[in-house]
């Protein structure tokens, strides 16, 4: 090989001082990001969609949020639901004890009510234990029915005698009072039947009008006669 061929390669010097030997201050470390080289580019050369990748957030967001939402309400109906299960049940429970032992106190208020009957009740002590326990069935909700006057109802009364044509029945005696708690009928009143007073006076016109026309035709037959 000769010296004719041989070329030389240039000889670069890097100067990684800190500080300018000339000025005596320090250096920025511009060099060192320019000794990086420029930043890798996206693999088609295009800017990234910033803006299309947060819509899309957004929108996946506000989507778990709905869903979430309607969970929640679902979960909410459905407590009141079950709350309001929960408070008829106990209340029907309840009702259902008292009832119970209304019911064995309705022989009481029997004897009570023949005493009061024969006049045993006018005054005393007994009349004012009468009086109490009275008042504290009513108060928890006990009623009574049946009076002399009352429409007949077959699903509150049972009729143990009739009397009448049937049309426009009413109560005509009652041997036993009915009750009732709440909805709840206890005991069907124990009542006899008789027709109504539109009934009463449309057959007491219908008699006077038969006794009227048999007179006539009395009287006619005596005319005849003479």
């Amino acid at each position: 090989m000769t010296e004719g061929n041989t070329e030389k390669e240039p000889i670069t010097f890097v100067d990684n001082r800190k500080i300018d030997p000339e000025t005596g201050e320090i250096r920025e470390p511009a060099a060192d990001s320019a000794a990086a080289g420029p930043a890798p580019e996206s693999g088609n050369g295009a800017e990234p969609d910033n803006g299309g990748d947060a819509q899309a957030l957004a929108d996946t967001i506000s989507g778990e949020l709905a869903e979430r939402t309607a969970d929640l309400q679902r979960l909410t109906a459905e407590y009141a639901n079950y709350r309001r299960r929960v408070e008829r049940d106990r209340k029907a429970t309840i009702d259902s004890a008292k009832a119970s032992v209304v019911t064995e106190l309705l022989g009481v208020l029997d004897d009570l009510d023949r005493a009061r009957a024969h006049g045993d009740l006018e005054s005393g002590p007994l009349k004012s234990v009468a009086d109490k326990l009275a008042a504290a069935l009513l108060k928890q909700g006990l009623e009574e029915f049946g009076s002399e006057g009352e429409p007949f109802d077959p699903t509150l009364h049972e009729a143990v005698q009739h009397e009448g044509s049937g049309h426009d029945p009413v109560i005509g005696i009652v041997m036993r009072k009915g009750y009732r708690f709440g909805d709840r009928v206890l005991r069907h009143a124990l009542v006899g039947v008789t027709d109504g007073v539109a009934d009463l006076t449309e057959a007491t016109e219908a008699e006077t009008a038969d006794r009227v026309t048999e007179e006539a035709s009395d009287v006619d037959a005596g005319a005849n006669d003479n």
